[in-house]
């Protein structure tokens, strides 16, 4: 698909103000909106859907939204008549189709937030429908947009380190991260929101595919475990809420420490503007004593992996692993290790991510800086790539240049595959081979 033969702005247009509707409007929904303060002559959000009531005022007031373009659910505006350049959808994952296709069929461009859908099928019929009404999808997988994902793939491209045979990928989510999100929080069990290999790690699956590319992935296996947060491992004497736990100031998943104790900080964003509305000490409290957060996480009816490590072979030869790790001090700042023939990649992406590069024949190493502050405001998450996707998403509308979008339909539909072959492999206890075609 070309821009002459889709409804994107011609290239004549790059002054022109992408206009937006947001749909969903809870954390990444409202972080992904604030280009438009950041940015007010290239991006507007002229409406919201968002069932919340208090989620759905601040986005109105926080844009100047009119009355009448204002929703609580989407199919109420997803009847109107077209009247915005695109849609961000941010709703829970298992929300993200039907409003995806309808608005599609509309002829809205479309950010979606990750995963696409939780099932293959559906996200087939995302991009079949995008393709025919000619519209633009973005994918958030926001890691490609990262500095120092860009980096490891222009010297994989380079040559440098000749050819790649092996990568070696690891995603260390974090103690109390793992447990705020896949405990106690939104993708704790995969009936009500998808498998954690999913919900989490598909960002380090389409970061694989993308260094791999041209290279098609041809064998998928797969390993995990729940270890720790189920009821047999509840400590003698915990209760079943933090706040009434004889044992909470030993426990390192104390929702207390966690959440009372950042707000007395002043710490009032994520994770603490998950749990309370208005983020202060007796909003918390109560959340705390009465919602999810606030329960012992011995006793959820949590059932999604907390490690798992996921093996690829490509079609060249080269190996790849994947592992997923609960249990680790560092928070998302992902380590990678890439291994050609003429050298080797070292990645470090920390809060100020390095990559190193060691050239075999002259058995020297040189480090590159990929930190960088370029991203404003709420902007700032995984690393300013919130910012750059959202940069590259608007800029492609107001300029008809696709290219600028790195995480759309078919690399995304591509990588969406093999986390469905992973987890095909992990629950059958098999190898998956993948055809040509993607499909298994």
């Amino acid at each position: 698909m070309t821009s002459k033969d889709s409804n994107y702005p011609n290239e004549g247009d790059s002054g022109k103000q992408i206009t937006c509707l947001l749909v969903g409007a809870g954390s990444r929904g409202h972080n992904y909106s604030s280009y438009a303060i950041e940015f007010p002559k290239e991006f507007k959000v002229v409406g919201v859907v968002e069932p919340r009531e208090f989620f759905r005022n601040r986005e109105k007031k926080e844009h100047s939204i009119k009355d009448d373009l204002v929703f609580e659910d989407w199919p109420e505006a997803a009847a109107r008549d077209k009247f915005a350049d695109c849609v961000i959808i941010a709703t829970p994952d298992r929300k993200h189709k039907d409003p995806a296709v309808a608005f599609a069929k509309k002829g809205y461009h479309i950010l979606l937030e990750k995963p696409m859908a939780v099932m293959e099928d559906d996200c087939r019929e995302i991009v079949s429908v995008c393709k025919q009404n000619r519209v633009l999808l973005a994918v958030c997988h926001v890691l490609r947009y990262a500095s120092w994902a860009q980096k490891i793939k222009e010297i994989i491209e380079s040559g440098e380190i000749g050819e790649v045979v092996n990568i070696q990928h690891t995603e260390p989510v974090g103690f109390w991260h793992f447990a705020h999100s896949y405990v106690r929080g939104n993708w704790h069990n995969e009936a009500t929101s998808s498998n954690a290999l999913l919900a989490k790690c598909c960002h380090d699956v389409d970061l694989i595919a993308y260094w791999m590319s041209p290279h098609k992935c041809i064998r998928v296996s797969s390993f995990g475990h729940l270890s720790h947060f189920r009821k047999e491992d509840k400590p003698d004497g915990a209760g079943s809420r933090c706040l009434d736990c004889g044992i909470e100031t030993r426990c390192p998943y104390s929702a207390k420490k966690l959440y009372i104790d950042r707000v007395k900080l002043g710490l009032t964003g994520w994770p603490v503007s998950v749990v309370a509305e208005v983020p202060d000490i007796e909003s918390v409290t109560d959340a705390l004593r009465h919602g999810p957060y606030g329960c012992c996480v011995y006793q959820s009816d949590n059932d999604v992996m907390s490690h798992q490590v996921t093996n690829f072979q490509f079609e060249n030869g080269a190996t790849c692993s994947l592992s997923m790790v609960a249990f680790t001090s560092r928070l998302c700042a992902r380590e990678v290790k890439v291994y050609g023939t003429k050298g080797e990649i070292i990645c470090d992406a920390s809060h100020s991510p390095k990559v190193e590069v060691f050239d075999f024949l002259t058995q020297k190493s040189r480090q590159i800086n990929c930190s960088d502050d370029v991203a404003p405001g709420r902007l700032k998450g995984h690393g300013n790539a919130d910012y750059l996707l959202m940069q590259a998403f608007v800029q492609a509308l107001r300029t008809g240049r696709q290219d600028l979008v790195v995480t759309g339909a078919e690399d995304t539909l591509a990588s969406h595959l093999l986390v469905f072959a992973a987890e095909k492999a992990r629950k059958e206890n098999r190898v998956v081979d993948i055809q040509a075609n993607c499909t298994f």
